[in-house]
C-alpha cells in the first residue's frame, strides 16, 4: 500500500510515527526507572516527550531515512539511551527487567493507539479521502514502526531490551558472562540488518501481530 506513495509523501506519513516510536519508547523506560527509586533520568531532564531531547542522528535521523528512501519496507531505529542507574534500585537485576521491558510495552499500546487512528480514517472512508486516506497511511505506518520496535528489542542481544529482561532470569554468573557481549551487540544487531537475517528473524513475527493490529485498524 506505501508503494503507492511518493518519496516525500513516505516521509509525511512517517516522519511522527517514527519520532513518537523512539522517544516514548525512552521516556518509559525512564517513567519506569523512577518508579523503582531511579531519578536519573528526571534529573537530566529525558522524561520529556520533546523529541530534540532524544534524538540520535545515527539512530533517530540517518538509519531510517536511508531505509525510508531504499524501500526496504523495513523502517527501524533508535534514540539516545535514557541513564538508568540500576544501584538506586532495591532489587537491581529484577527491577532493571521491568525497566527494560517497558519499552516494548509502551510500543505495543502505541500500535494500538495508530491502529484507532486508521479506524478513524477507515470509517470516514471515501466520503473525505483528503482526511481518510492520511489517517489510514499514518496508522499503518504507526503500526508498522512501533511493532518492528518492540520485536527487535525484545531480542537476547545486548544491550537490547532483550538482554535485559534475560539478564534478571539467568543465574547470576550466567548473567555476568552473557553481558560480557554487550561490547559486540551493536556490531551484531547492524551485521544482522545488513544481511537480512534480522528481517528473515522477524517475518513470521511481525505477519502474526500485523495481522491482528491491522484488525483492529479494519484494514
Amino acid at each position: 500500500m506505501m508503494n503507492e506513495l511518493t518519496l516525500l509523501q513516505r516521509i509525511a506519513v512517517w516522519i511522527l510515527p517514527v519520532i513518537f516510536a523512539i522517544t516514548v519508547h525512552e521516556v518509559a523506560h525512564g517513567w519506569v526507572a523512577k518508579k523503582y527509586g531511579d531519578s536519573t533520568a528526571s534529573s537530566l531532564g529525558r522524561l520529556t516527550l520533546n523529541p530534540v531531547k532524544h534524538i540520535d542522528l545515527l539512530g533517530t535521523i540517518i538509519l531510517p531515512g536511508l531505509l525510508l528512501i531504499t524501500g526496504t519496507g523495513f523502517i527501524f531505529g533508535w534514540a539516545k539511551p535514557v541513564p538508568v542507574d540500576a544501584r538506586n534500585f532495591k532489587n537491581p537485576r529484577h527491577d532493571m527487567a521491568i525497566v527494560a521491558l517497558a519499552g516494548p510495552v509502551s510500543n505495543l499500546l502505541m500500535a494500538v493507539g495508530w491502529a484507532l487512528v486508521a479506524r478513524i480514517g477507515v470509517t470516514i472512508g471515501m466520503q473525505a479521502e483528503a482526511i481518510s486516506l492520511p489517517l489510514i497511511y499514518t496508522g499503518i505506518a504507526g503500526i508498522s514502526i512501533n511493532l518492528v520496535l518492540a520485536l527487535v528489542n525484545l531480542l537476547p542481544i545486548p544491550p537490547l531490551d532483550g538482554s535485559r529482561i534475560l539478564t534478571g532470569i539467568l543465574p547470576s554468573y550466567w548473567a555476568w558472562q552473557y553481558n560480557r557481549l554487550e561490547r559486540f551487540g551493536f556490531i551484531i544487531l547492524l551485521a544482522l540488518l545488513y544481511t537480512n537475517v534480522l528481517g528473515m528473524i522477524l517475518a513470521y513475527p511481525m505477519f502474526v501481530v500485523q495481522k491482528v493490529f491491522f484488525l483492529i485498524a479494519g484494514l
